[in-house]
């Protein structure tokens, strides 16, 4: 079991390394579910072998040091050194491949189960949901607002809520369901989506837009113009670069399932959402790869709705709620 074991941590730890080292494209969710896995098979062996056949033989040898000890009682000698303490102590000890696996099991299996059912932390890596969301931001990710899902498959199994308009929402990327994207919903099943000309229309109703004041990004040092977009039931701020065009470049525009759903055309892009479908944009309007290039969000793909910045290491008053 020791060899067994260190050629299964160095596995994982070859995969992480890979990983981090962007060899391959990991997949946490399969990785936290196996880790859960093994370290629950450690974990049932320590308790109902290993740690069993530990205190047997810690037991075997307090009873032979008593026998030994009550031998030489009878034979008149009662000055010898019996105590068995420390090594029925090293006996007991959990060996290292045991406290790096049986040991952990408890707390994987905790972060296991938070991270599938309840909440879930990512880090924002692009601009795409600037003003709502800045390039570092720590959000978290409400896993059981959609419904409940298996881990790793993401099968729903009990419903709840379904994603309204305005809701910033985590879903597995279509075109590489091993990436996690985060937009904001903007057409329901069955609406008719439409920007054209940068105005935002859902079935033919035009989206409020009230300018505010120029927004100043930090990392590009430049201002872009803003805007409060109006979203039934809900008011969000979103940015516009009016120095670039308004179409989707077709070059740019991926292969995606129900694309005969949406026209394009020089003044930008409408589309039919179809059932168990969304249509999602990012704030960031003109610099935002979002449905417009690739497609519809399907429900299965849906991991959770984002909530709250939890962390900014370089602007802590980010920490809070946001729509």
């Amino acid at each position: 079991m020791n060899l067994f074991t260190s050629v299964l941590l160095a596995a994982f730890a070859v995969y992480l390394g890979g990983w981090y080292g962007g060899q391959w494209q990991g997949n946490f969710s399969l990785l936290l579910f196996l880790m859960t896995v093994v370290t629950l098979a450690y974990w049932l062996a320590e308790r109902y072998k290993f740690r069993p056949e530990r205190e047997a033989a810690a037991a075997r040898l307090v009873t032979e040091a008593e026998a030994r000890k009550a031998q030489l009682a009878a034979q008149g000698i009662t000055q010898v050194d019996t105590d068995v303490t420390q090594a029925r102590d090293r006996l007991l000890m959990q060996p290292w491949w045991l406290d790096w696996t049986a040991g952990l099991f408890p707390v994987i299996c905790v972060v296991f189960l938070m991270r599938s059912f309840l909440f879930e932390p990512f880090k924002i890596p692009s601009g795409s949901m600037i003003p709502t969301l800045l390039v570092g931001d720590f959000i978290l990710v409400n896993k059981f607002h959609y419904g409940i899902r298996l881990p790793v498959i993401n099968k729903k199994i009990i419903p709840n809520n379904e994603p309204q308009r305005g809701d910033v929402m985590v879903f597995r990327y279509p075109v590489n369901p091993k990436m996690d994207y985060i937009k904001r919903v903007v057409g329901l099943p069955g609406d008719e989506v439409s920007y054209l000309n940068k105005e935002l229309r859902i079935n033919g109703k035009p989206v409020e837009e009230v300018p505010l004041s120029e927004f100043y990004d930090a990392d590009s040092l430049r201002y872009s113009k803003q805007y409060s977009e109006a979203l039934p039931g809900l008011t969000h701020r979103i940015l516009i670069d009016t120095d670039r065009p308004p179409f989707v470049p077709p070059q740019a525009i991926e292969d995606y399932p129900f694309k005969e759903n949406c026209r394009y055309s020089g003044e930008g892009v409408v589309c039919k959402v179809p059932a168990g479908h969304y249509f999602v944009m990012g704030d960031n309007r003109d610099n935002s790869q979002d449905s417009r290039f690739w497609g519809f969000v399907p429900d299965e793909n849906i991991v959770g709705k984002a909530f709250v910045i939890w962390m900014n290491l370089g602007d802590v008053k980010r920490i809070g709620f946001f729509q």
